[in-house]
């Protein structure tokens, strides 16, 4: 299990990963990934082109968005920092909520999350976090 999300990441960044075979576990695994791999910035930069061209790809170019992307990233990043993690299913299994619908939108309104700026660039938070 811990090679699949490596393997997804590396789909993903070359372009061959299938869109139908990846759910929301998968993008949270690989977000994991790559921030293993790689400092912040660049992780970010890895998924979110890889997500913006798999949707692409997938002939649905609005459902990529930078705001979502960027928020789970730095969620899965800042959990990563406090704890030691020995993959990434280990990290899945203790972070549950993270697969939780419902997490980002106690931060956004759901008018922000739709905006088309928001799929652009990565927007702060409008509403006050828990």
């Amino acid at each position: 299990m811990p090679e699949r999300y490596r393997t997804k990441l590396d789909a993903l960044v070359n372009g061959a990963l299938d869109a139908g075979d990846f759910g929301h576990l998968d993008h949270l695994g690989v977000a994991y990934e790559a921030l293993c791999r790689h400092p912040f910035p660049q992780a970010f930069q890895t998924v979110a082109a890889g997500l913006a061209s798999l949707t692409k790809r997938a002939g649905e170019p609005e459902k990529y968005n930078a705001t979502i992307t960027f928020a789970y990233l730095s969620l899965i990043g800042e959990r990563m920092h406090e704890r030691h993690w020995p993959d990434a299913a280990a990290f899945l299994a203790g972070n549950a909520d993270l697969a939780a619908p419902g997490l980002i939108e106690k931060h956004y309104t759901p008018a922000r999350l739709a905006s088309p700026t928001a799929r652009q660039i990565s927007l702060l938070p409008d509403r006050a976090g828990p």
